[in-house]
């Protein structure tokens, strides 16, 4: 297999066991047996266990970025663009309940560099949303884009985590909801 391959795999394998066991009770030793490699082959391509952690942080977040930034890309205004953003966020946690369970882990992780991934993740967020409030929202100050964005970005994690206790709750109703609460705040800048 190739190595690219073979790492994805490793990858895939790694951020459900996380997900299954949490990472201070996942083994190398078990992730090693589900992929069907050595156990020195995983530390061969990520070093430690807390490196495979950071691959699969890394990765999600390569992935969350890709699927934000695809939706938005021709929204006709700002309302559009926040609803399709704000889909697309509700739509890959859903569809990637392991990823999203690895991020939902950060109080387990402080103090070590898979926390400060994650907090990469939510700034690559907020960097994201804020770029995109500010083709939308020109005449508000820089600042206040920023503290929207961060808003949006806090506000979507606990959305996240509610949606989690109500499996009836789609990807579509939860970005009802969050525009119902967002929209109505950023409106008036938007001109609309």
């Amino acid at each position: 297999m190739p190595r690219a391959e073979r790492e994805h795999q490793m990858i895939e394998t790694a951020e459900a066991v996380f997900a299954e066991l949490g990472y201070a009770t996942a083994s190398m030793d078990e992730i090693a047996e589900r992929v069907g490699v050595s156990k020195p082959m995983l530390y061969e391509y990520f070093h430690s266990k807390e490196g495979l952690l950071l691959a699969c942080i890394r990765h999600s977040r390569a992935e969350l970025r890709s699927v934000t930034e695809h939706a938005v890309t021709g929204a006709g205004d700002a309302e559009e663009a926040i609803r399709r953003g704000l889909h697309a966020y509700f739509v890959f946690i859903r569809e990637h309940r392991q990823a999203w369970s690895l991020l939902r882990q950060e109080m387990t992780l402080l103090g070590t560099s898979a926390a400060d991934e994650i907090e990469a993740t939510r700034q690559q967020q907020t960097d994201l949303i804020a770029a995109l409030m500010s083709g939308y929202f020109a005449s508000s100050p820089r600042l206040q884009v920023e503290a929207s964005a961060e808003f949006v970005v806090g506000a979507c994690e606990r959305m996240a985590i509610w949606c989690e206790r109500h499996e009836e709750v789609t990807p579509e109703l939860a970005t009802d909801y969050a525009m119902d609460m967002v929209w109505n705040g950023l409106r008036h800048r938007a001109g609309a």
